[in-house]
């Protein structure tokens, strides 16, 4: 991919993002007047944009390699329709609440939610910035080494780690408790997604072995 080419991709890889998240929050709430969705938005997009601009003048490889969406291993392909599914209850859900009035999470919280969201994203970008093998999809690209500094010193799937934050406080910052309950599927998912990812790197991935000796936590540090 020519620059030019990843660039006309990411604009409309963004705007289909802001398309399809404004219609999942504000047409399940019924109304244009959820400003936990339009914080949580501007939260989630203004960063993006930052980030997007930042790869295209620094990165751009590792922008086309992001841009990437499908999944050539069968197992990967399998845990990202699964993942789907539990991502969209949770962008879902918190609209449906709004609506309903199920539950009132108060302004203090959606704002300090707002902010471990946009905390998730900072590891996020300090992942990219390490790691410019971070593709979307699981694979092994020709020069890739491991990489054994930054955050990949504490975890061994840090962007997973950035990602399950993110999650795990967007209901709130959404305002709604009830959207909470599809995030514990979240974990359960990501743990068979890095099973099958380490498999392969085990095998494919030169030092990866040695790496996992190194450091032992995958997801969360102290835990697993």
């Amino acid at each position: 991919m020519d620059i030019g080419e990843i660039k006309r991709i990411a604009i409309t890889r963004f705007s289909s993002a802001v398309i399809f998240l404004g219609a999942v929050f504000f047409l399940s709430a019924g109304t244009i007047h959820y400003w936990q969705a339009w914080l949580y938005l501007g939260v989630l997009l203004v960063p993006m944009v930052l980030v997007i601009r930042y790869l295209i003048r620094n990165d751009p490889e590792l922008l086309a390699r992001r841009l990437t969406m499908r999944e050539e291993r069968k197992q990967q392909s399998a845990i990202q329709k699964l993942s789907s599914v539990v991502w969209l209850a949770i962008f879902l859900i918190p609209g449906l609440d709004q609506r309903l009035g199920w539950s009132a999470v108060p302004w203090f919280l959606v704002v300090l939610s707002d902010l471990l969201v946009m905390g998730g994203y900072l590891l996020f970008f300090f992942v990219m910035r390490e790691n410019s093998y971070a593709s979307r999809i699981i694979e092994v690209q020709h020069g890739q080494a491991v990489i054994t500094t930054g955050p990949y010193a504490l975890v061994r799937h840090p962007m997973y780690l950035a990602v399950l934050m993110m999650l795990v406080f967007s209901p709130l910052a959404l305002g709604s408790f009830w959207a909470m309950i599809p995030t514990l599927f979240t974990p359960f998912v990501m743990v068979l997604r890095i099973r099958d990812e380490e498999e392969m790197l085990v095998q494919e991935l030169p030092g990866y072995h040695q790496y996992t000796q190194q450091t032992r936590r995958r997801l969360i540090p102290g835990i697993w």
